[in-house]
């Protein structure tokens, strides 16, 4: 147990300072455009370019963790982020500010969330998910802690020394703390295990839905949810009170799940997860912005998308062997990220089309098909061959 939190601490800290570190747009991206002479919205193209990156890269980081192990790959990938991280301080201009990102992307591919994921995989094995939920309560703060901080800095040094600083703190400090901070573990194939067994098959297939699926609609709202409660009627201060008591909930989905892993697996979480989703949602589209429908959302809807992160990230445990972990969850990252990249601007679309509740019942449309995708899987998983 002593060695196990000594790697989960040494995980958070360095998942932290990577999402912490490539977080900053919020915080630069004014004087960005004042310097670039552009839009905020062209400035914040640089998030989404690195996103789409991230979700390209995700099969190929995925092969490379099975090729040469999971503590390698990430500090590769954390000295990469500082190389990103310096071209995009020095940027000329925003074609090139634009092309670091996505750079920064790329390696973060090789380092943030799903590799960590992997090496615990390697690391934990069957004990994996519990670990797994561990650390996503704790890079859940990287916003809190780096976003004061970055502003401390913009204001100290400015948005490209920022950069330098967050630059030479990945590639020194970072990188090699990965490399020998983390225990070794098995790299390659193990005896008994099928490379890609399933991941072509329809359980795979199943499964992206239904991840894809919720994480539009988590993903979207966690985005432009401040807007779309307004448009349904609701003052700014009281959207945004519900946004941060949002997030509450969210970390509640996450240790209700944390503290019953022992009692049932990735795929059970998700079912549960999956049914809570679409009826936060429904509260929302029948109930308007009233105290009872806003807090039926904030619960229902809340702590089943904090459980479904969860559960997105330790459903393929269930189905994979460790071996193949690595590269099933590296492949579930290729929509993953794609949808963080656009499933703001769709969902701003659908409001500003179609009205708010409206557009809430289109959302609900699309986790209750999740759900019923997820109940399949559940059925699928009795079937002795159930990922051939």
């Amino acid at each position: 147990m002593r060695r196990h939190l000594a790697v989960l601490l040494l995980l958070a800290l360095t998942q932290v300072a990577g999402w912490g570190s490539v977080g900053v747009l919020p915080v630069i991206a004014a004087p960005v455009a004042a310097e670039f002479g552009t839009a905020l919205s062209s400035v914040f193209l640089g998030t989404s370019g690195m996103y789409v990156a991230m979700g390209l890269a995700a099969p190929w980081a995925g092969r490379a963790i099975r090729r040469f192990g999971a503590r390698a790959i990430m500090a590769a990938g954390a000295g990469l982020v500082g190389v990103g991280l310096s071209l995009v301080a020095l940027a000329p201009g925003l074609p090139a500010f634009w092309a670091a990102w996505g750079l920064t992307g790329l390696a973060g591919a090789m380092f943030l969330t799903t590799a960590a994921y992997a090496y615990l995989a390697e690391y934990a094995g069957a004990g994996a998910r519990g670990l797994i939920g561990t650390l996503m309560l704790a890079t859940g703060l990287a916003g809190s802690v780096f976003l004061p901080v970055t502003a401390l800095l913009d204001h100290l040094v400015g948005w490209r020394g920022l950069l330098l600083v967050y630059a030479g703190m990945m590639a020194l400090i970072v990188g090699p703390l990965v490399r020998l901070g983390l225990p070794a573990t098995a790299a390659g194939e193990t005896e008994g295990t099928r490379p890609g067994r399933g991941r072509a098959g329809p359980v795979f297939a199943l499964m992206i839905a239904a991840i894809a699926l919720n994480s539009f609609v988590t993903f979207g709202i966690e985005a432009v949810g401040i807007q779309l409660l307004q448009t349904m009627g609701m003052d700014l201060a009281g959207a945004v009170a519900v946004a941060a008591l949002l997030g509450v909930f969210k970390v509640g989905g996450r240790v209700i799940d944390l503290v019953g892993g022992r009692r049932w697996d990735g795929l059970s979480t998700g079912v549960v997860a999956g049914a809570m989703i679409p009826l936060g949602l429904a509260a929302m589209w029948l109930g308007g912005p009233g105290p009872l429908s806003v807090g039926g959302f904030l619960l229902l809807f809340g702590v089943g998308s904090g459980a479904f992160a969860v559960a997105r990230a330790t459903m393929p445990l269930v189905f994979f062997a460790r071996a193949d972990y690595a590269a099933a969850i590296a492949a579930i990252a290729v929509p993953m990220n794609l949808i963080n990249a656009l499933a703001a601007p769709a969902i701003a679309a659908l409001m500003a089309g179609i009205g708010a509740p409206t557009t809430f019942a289109v959302l609900g449309g699309l986790s209750v098909t999740a759900f019923a995708i997820l109940l399949r899987l559940n059925a699928m998983r009795a079937g002795p061959r159930a990922n051939e």
